[in-house]
């Protein structure tokens, strides 16, 4: 049996900014199978096993999906079950994602490349994609999960961003702020507009990397981290400049270039990486705006031409800029031209 896309047995609804899948309208024999399919459709591919029922007792689970841009945030409830993600399933998923799972009420064990943590209601754990992950559920579950594109998250992080296995505390103040705002998101998102999805977008990323950063132990001989933020910000407010070389940062920190290189290649990163990822981030705003030129945009944020912008952005995001606003379009519900 195959549940496919957009129907569940009869259980598939959308509405603006979000689907929703149950298992409520399907027969008893068919639910773990369709479990494990909607698991993966929604989620990443895993084999599921969901233990034998009591007689007269069915397994309930439902799944909603709403996008925040290209970032999905998934709501789901289910009863108690297990799953792994094996080796022969990595090679499925298009794209390396990274994925943050809150645990909102019950109780579930998740493991990853040797981390293996007991979550209760308002921890939260980071994977990744690309490694072996397994998970049981204990209690009846309500979870979160957070799926966000390895492109995205290089935006606010470079590439000095962990492979997944990261247990969050959720008593930690980074952390219950992250937690709150993706469960306020949740119930609001349907009703922003683009600009703000975009915005709640940025923010979301920021708050996970805060969140994670905050959990980690700073090593002593780590170079300049209060200097490497300060260029940071100051590539942000100038990235519609022409000038964010490594010579006018120096200047306007009063280093050497040589301190400029050191500090961004301390973290995994050189500065034309960092500036290029961050004009695309703002160049992507304005594909998912969808009322400028992509000529316009390229220009705007230091691109030689429309060519040579649209190279860029295909690189870093996956599609062309034309494919990236029509997606945009089909996720907000609007029909593209």
């Amino acid at each position: 049996m195959s549940i496919g896309l957009p129907a569940v047995g009869g259980g598939f609804t959308a509405a603006a900014g979000g689907e929703f899948w149950s298992l409520e309208h399907l027969p008893d024999t068919d639910r773990p199978g369709a479990w494990e399919e909607l698991l993966s459709l929604t989620h990443l591919p895993w084999t599921l096993r969901v233990p034998q029922q009591e007689q007269g007792c069915e397994y309930q689970a439902w799944v909603r999906r709403q996008w925040l841009d290209d970032l999905a945030l998934v709501d789901c409830q289910c009863g108690p079950c297990s799953g792994m993600r094996a080796r022969s399933q990595l090679a499925g998923t298009d794209d390396e994602y990274v994925v943050v799972l809150i645990t909102r009420a019950g109780e579930e064990s998740v493991s990853q490349q040797g981390t293996e943590a007991r979550m209760h209601p308002g921890d939260a754990v980071v994977w990744g994609s690309t490694k072996p992950a397994s998970f049981t559920v204990w209690k009846p579950l309500a979870k979160q999960s957070l799926l966000i594109p390895r492109a995205a998250l290089e935006e606010v992080s470079g590439r000095n961003w962990t492979t997944g296995g990261v247990l969050l505390d959720g008593k930690a103040p980074a952390v219950r702020l992250l937690t709150g705002y993706l469960e306020a998101l949740s119930d609001t998102l349907a009703d922003l507009s683009p600009p703000s999805l975009s915005a709640a977008r940025n923010a979301t990323l920021e708050l996970l990397v805060g969140s994670v950063r905050a959990g980690q132990r700073v090593d002593s001989s780590t170079f300049g981290p209060a200097l490497q933020l300060s260029m940071e910000r100051w590539i942000n407010q100038h990235l519609a400049e022409g000038d964010v070389t490594p010579t006018a940062i120096a200047t306007a920190h009063a280093v050497s270039v040589r301190t400029v290189h050191r500090t961004f290649a301390t973290h995994g990163k050189t500065v034309g990486e960092v500036v290029r990822t961050r004009r695309l981030a703002r160049a992507r705003e304005e594909v998912v705006d969808g009322k400028a030129a992509f000529t316009s945009i390229a220009q705007r944020w230091g691109f030689a031409d429309s060519g040579h912008f649209s190279r860029a952005f295909k690189a870093h995001y996956g599609v062309s800029p034309r494919e990236y606003r029509a997606g945009a379009r089909d996720r907000s519900g609007t029909t593209a031209p």
